[in-house]
């Protein structure tokens, strides 16, 4: 069978293929060290942002980066330009922040 077969629409969906790709984006920033009380509000805030936005985050178990990827919590949402500034803006606002990057928008199944 050849790369170049079309596939079916359920075999699309099911794949996560052209109308149906998910898209999502990677964030990595560094935290500062801080008081308890400083984290809290920064988790907090940040957990508020993705309640809000109904985005769902996979973080990464790396002690030395506050990193994760990001995805609509929809079945087949996709996270948005206004998902990605949100965070930004959030992470750039929090003093504890700093070497942040938030990557484009891409295909949360085979671009990441």
């Amino acid at each position: 069978m050849s790369e170049n077969t079309i596939k079916n629409r359920r075999l699309r969906k099911k794949l996560y293929l052209e109308e149906f790709a998910i898209l999502g984006f990677e964030f990595s920033c560094k935290l500062a060290s801080a008081s308890e009380a400083e984290y809290e509000q920064f988790f907090s805030s940040f957990a508020e942002l993705v309640e809000s936005h109904n985005l769902y985050i996979t973080l990464d178990d790396n002690s030395e980066c506050f990193e994760g990827s990001v995805t609509s919590a929809e079945r087949y949402g996709n996270a948005t330009e206004e998902d990605r500034a949100a965070l930004e803006a959030l992470l750039t606002a929090n003093p504890l922040v700093s070497e942040i990057k938030v990557g484009a928008l891409v295909d949360a199944f085979y671009g990441m």
